[in-house]
């Protein structure tokens, strides 16, 4: 996964109603309505969330009548652990700037 996925990951996860809906929806899909009850936010609200998190493809949306469920990207999410877990297992020499060239 690229650096600019992983920051845009990261900046969607930067807010708690975002990460409450993950939460929700990684017990399975929901309808909007249900996401709504839950955060008590208004539904203009809930479209701004999910659009960030769709947009990042955390998040998959269907239309069911008049209706949007939303459920996680378990692909996109196992990728972005995946990417998080790399970070942290990565070693780096120490810098050696201060040391003297011979």
């Amino acid at each position: 996964m690229e650096e600019r996925e992983i920051a845009g990951i990261c900046k969607a996860l930067g807010d708690e109603n975002r990460v409450k809906i993950i939460k929700m929806l990684s017990s399975g899909e929901l309808c909007a309505c249900r996401i709504l009850e839950a955060l008590d936010i208004t539904q203009p609200t809930l479209s701004h969330h999910m659009k960030i998190l769709s947009d990042c493809a955390l998040v998959a949306a269907r239309k069911e009548g008049k209706w949007s469920y939303y459920s996680v990207n378990s692909g996109r999410f196992s990728e972005f652990k995946d990417s998080i877990s790399e970070i942290s297992r990565t070693k780096t020499e120490a810098c050696r700037c201060g040391e003297k060239q011979g």
